[in-house]
């Protein structure tokens, strides 16, 4: 009889943080694993998470967090390993970390941490990965068959745990999405998310003055709110806030951004009126507000009476500011796509993928893990 060398128990296609924590699950229970990785590094992205941190979970990891068509599909994985669970393993490899607002965890050296936390898991159960692996095809019959140009290689189980198309720099692709087609599965509609906006109207010339500038600020589009920082940049908008809110915006839509989310600005002002009289209007905001873009907004928006003391400013003009301030209305013209985008919105339809084991539900032994920011997603690609 034939024996056949590269025979595993389970071949996972794609070395990030799902990939290899379904290495090392598979390897606990006694599989033999192989993980094939296109790049010439496994965890590419692991490393570039949270700033180069890993906001690796989230305290108030809760299915609410996470956006689908069926928001009861990761309720089975997020109750099977909570985020003690991932703490735990954390702790037991020493990695020292903190926490910071909305219950985001990050090391307090290097996303590397986490990474090495998984190869060393990943080598103690034997799980061999091999990077700069390109399949040439692919085929399924009694077992699944993937040839890497350099080998053959035959297994029980296949799961693809490819990412979306997110940094395609990174090895984001379209390859997990291929796969679930070919096997009559339906990909939704796909689009970038956790996403920086891109402006080409008058607030890119504003935006680029103020590159590198961060705030506090309140965003909403389409009933969708988040209170975070927010980076001006040479192109537009990003940081927390805008990355959330991208979620949720569609071309077209208008955002609306609150400089001062925790006060009442015309309070603010018409109290200032009355108190510091010769005050000027620039040095009333200079405390709540970056002195940088408090004076691109006199230039702005009352730049004929930025020498004039505040008592001398109408009452009416400085409601009008007050709702300037804290109404602004603006129009991304689009987001910087793929390229930077955290996440893919959309892929393989839930309906069609069991939620206990991720398997297609209409062929047997064919896993498909294809990955709201601040640890949730990472929480739900280790569970």
């Amino acid at each position: 009889m034939e024996v056949f060398l590269n025979d595993w128990d389970v071949i996972i296609i794609g070395a990030g943080a799902a990939g290899l924590m379904c290495a090392i699950t598979a390897g606990k229970r006694g599989r033999r694993v192989l993980v094939i990785e296109i790049s010439n590094k496994p965890g590419k992205k692991i490393l570039m998470s949270g700033g180069g941190r890993c906001n690796f979970t989230n305290l108030q990891t809760d299915t609410n967090k996470f956006l689908s068509k069926n928001p009861n599909f990761c309720k089975s994985a997020l109750s099977r390993y909570t985020h003690d669970s991932f703490i735990q393993l954390v702790q037991e490899h020493q990695i020292s970390y903190h926490e910071k607002g909305f219950g985001q965890l990050f090391c307090d050296n290097s996303s590397k941490d986490i990474l090495n936390m998984l190869l060393a898991e990943a080598k103690k159960y034997q799980v061999v990965i091999k990077t700069d692996c390109k399949i040439k095809q692919y085929e399924h019959k009694d077992f699944f068959m993937l040839d890497t140009y350099s080998e053959e290689h035959k297994a029980k189980s296949l799961v693809v745990a490819t990412g979306g198309l997110s940094v395609p720099t990174l090895g984001g692709s379209d390859y997990g999405y291929q796969i679930a087609t070919t096997y009559g599965h339906e990909v939704t509609s796909l689009r970038p998310a956790l996403v920086p906006f891109v402006f080409t109207d008058t607030f890119k010339v504003l935006s680029e003055k103020l590159s590198g500038v961060s705030m506090q600020a309140h965003l909403s589009v389409n009933k969708q709110e988040f209170v975070e920082n927010i980076l001006f940049t040479h192109r537009g908008l990003s940081g927390p806030a805008v990355l959330q809110i991208s979620n949720y915006w569609v071309e077209g839509d208008e955002i609306t951004m609150n400089l001062l989310p925790s006060i009442d600005c015309t309070n603010l002002l018409l109290a200032q009126k009355q108190k510091n009289p010769k005050s000027l209007l620039r040095k009333v905001l200079y405390p709540y507000l970056p002195r940088k873009l408090v004076i691109e907004l006199q230039n702005m928006w009352w730049p004929n009476k930025k020498e004039l003391p505040i008592a001398e400013i109408s009452e009416l003009l400085l409601r009008d500011l007050s709702d300037k301030i804290q109404n602004w209305k603006l129009k991304p013209s689009t987001t910087e796509g793929y390229r930077t985008a955290e996440v893919t919105l959309g892929g393989v339809d839930t309906d069609e993928i069991s939620s206990k084991t991720m398997d297609f539900k209409e062929v047997d032994n064919i896993v498909l893990v294809i990955g709201k920011t601040e640890g949730h997603i990472d929480q739900s690609l280790f569970a």
